[in-house]
């Protein structure tokens, strides 16, 4: 059941777009071509994250040897060969749910932890940048998630107070963003749900069309 809401707030990186697919293999092509070995579930475990707490996360995991530096040139330049080849695929019901929130007139926007250059440079590689006349970004706060920073600016931003948005995530890391807050928040796991994921989130969906069939519900 969705709370009486104004706006809409969403994720970006695994909820509209399928960019933590194309993450993961430029950093574990990266790693490897440095002489280390970066698991799958690592990756998954740093879904979300923002660059800082990447750095942090891979420095304690490799060592102090580790160049994160080099790291971020290796990866970087393998994801845009990666993306320039085969594009970034858009998540299924992005396009639906949008016009759905068009045609109610709820206003809506991203908040993400990526830089501002990064994120519409995805959009823009998943044919999308059009979609979206508001992006709140790393860039714009002090505080990354999972603190509470991007989602109050984009409330401010979209004018509402925050307990009269939705906020659409599919990380724990951002749940936990949501929570810290004080927003109602809708999982789209775009991972496997963890129990704390479970535990937090005020509600589950298994895609995004099910939020739009669940807003037009509201309103008629």
């Amino acid at each position: 059941m969705l709370p009486e809401f104004n706006a809409v707030i969403f994720d970006m990186d695994g909820l509209i777009l399928d960019t933590e697919s194309s993450y993961f293999v430029a950093w574990q092509k990266a790693a490897e071509i440095m002489g280390y070995t970066l698991s799958h579930e690592f990756c998954v475990a740093l879904s979300g994250s923002s660059f800082a707490m990447l750095e942090k996360e891979l420095t304690v995991f490799f060592g102090k040897a580790f160049s994160f530096q080099q790291f971020c040139e290796l990866s970087t330049e393998l994801w845009r060969n990666h993306v320039e080849e085969n594009g970034i695929a858009v998540k299924f019901g992005v396009k639906e749910l949008l016009f759905t929130l068009k045609k109610e007139n709820i206003t809506y926007c991203l908040a993400t932890n990526s830089p501002e250059k990064s994120a519409r440079e995805c959009l823009q590689y998943a044919n999308v940048d059009n979609l979206f006349e508001l992006v709140i970004c790393r860039d714009h706060v002090e505080t990354p998630k999972p603190a509470a920073d991007l989602f109050l600016r984009a409330a401010e931003v979209l004018g509402q107070p925050i307990d009269k948005c939705l906020v659409v995530e599919d990380s724990f890391i951002g749940l936990l963003a949501a929570q810290n807050a004080g927003a109602f928040s809708v999982l789209v796991p775009s991972l496997a749900v963890t129990e704390d994921m479970q535990r937090i989130a005020n509600v589950v969906m298994d895609d995004l069309s099910f939020l739009s069939n669940a807003i037009k519900n509201l309103n008629n």
